[in-house]
């Protein structure tokens, strides 16, 4: 991300916005001194997500070793501190506040909003773990809405809210379904519709947000179910099938130039890089090897 975008840390645990702040951090250990804050609560909701760093959290006296992926709910009126360790790793997170005001408005719209905010009150559980593609997936809202909020465009406000709401239906739901996962039968059906959705649509726009769009899923739950099912990430599997396509239609004199963007490749140089991965050749010399076997097979010896 942008240094522009980066937040000047200070110790201040007080919100000047009426509904909600976002901060992206960016400190060292050689200035730990300055940024280490004691105990304290809130009397608002903090999010706060673990890019990198050598910390330990202390909630409530339990204390946590952070990974990257940590996302932390801290509930108001709830005790927590960091502790950065001796290393001279860099301290990178992001901090979101949010009112109880707003969330009380959020809740008026749908019970969605604050299922991790009731969740986090009743169990008293603060820290959930998101792995990589999860973990990615919910950066680049939060980048979104850093870069919005730093944007003069025009509706600024209007996308900011739309941001802000959308983040954070995007953490009740990924926090909802890992607490609820689907049956082994949902699963399956889910992975058997995706592969027929797949089959039928290789040349379509074929991402996991499209097709998370399609099957009203989380996108890392889509790759989770295929990784499960297929022992391949959904991108390669595509890419397997596109492929496999393309060479068929090589080898019957489909022209290369055009046959790569009728499987959904967007571009020849990517094409030809997956070709050469996938068969240890490029597509012309795989038509001519191709070429040369069965001219071969079918000659007649003549003494």
């Amino acid at each position: 991300m942008k240094k522009s975008l980066q937040s000047t840390f200070s110790t201040r645990q007080n919100m000047l916005s009426k509904d909600f702040e976002i901060y992206y951090y960016n400190d060292t250990y050689q200035n730990s001194h300055y940024y280490n804050v004691d105990s304290h609560t809130h009397n608002y909701y903090e999010f706060y997500f673990f890019l990198e760093g050598n910390v330990l959290m202390n909630i409530e006296g339990d204390v946590h070793l952070l990974k990257p992926g940590d996302v932390i709910v801290i509930p108001p009126n709830v005790y927590h501190y960091a502790i950065l360790q001796g290393t001279a790793a860099p301290y990178r997170r992001f901090v979101f506040w949010i009112s109880r005001d707003y969330c009380n408005d959020l809740l008026q719209i749908s019970p969605d909003y604050v299922y991790l905010m009731q969740h986090a009150l009743i169990q008293k559980r603060y820290l959930f773990h998101y792995d990589m593609i999860a973990f990615n997936s919910l950066q680049s809202k939060v980048f979104r809405l850093i870069e919005e909020m730093h944007s003069n465009r025009f509706g600024r406000d209007a996308k900011v809210s739309l941001c802000v709401n959308d983040l954070i239906l995007h953490l009740n739901r990924s926090v909802y379904e890992a607490e609820h996962p689907a049956s082994p039968r949902e699963e399956a059906h889910l992975y058997q519709n995706l592969m027929h959705y797949i089959e039928d649509h290789l040349d379509e726009e074929l991402s996991l947000e499209h097709l998370a769009q399609q099957f009203f899923v989380s996108k890392y739950h889509i790759a989770h179910v295929f990784k499960d099912n297929m022992g391949l990430s959904v991108h390669q599997f595509i890419t397997k099938k596109r492929l496999s396509l393309c060479r068929d239609a090589i080898l019957t004199q489909g022209n290369i130039s055009d046959v790569y963007l009728m499987y959904g490749f967007k571009d020849y140089s990517s094409f030809f890089r997956a070709f050469k991965k996938e068969f240890g050749m490029s597509p012309k010399e795989y038509r001519e090897l191709f070429s040369q076997q069965a001219a071969g097979k079918y000659t007649v010896y003549q003494p």
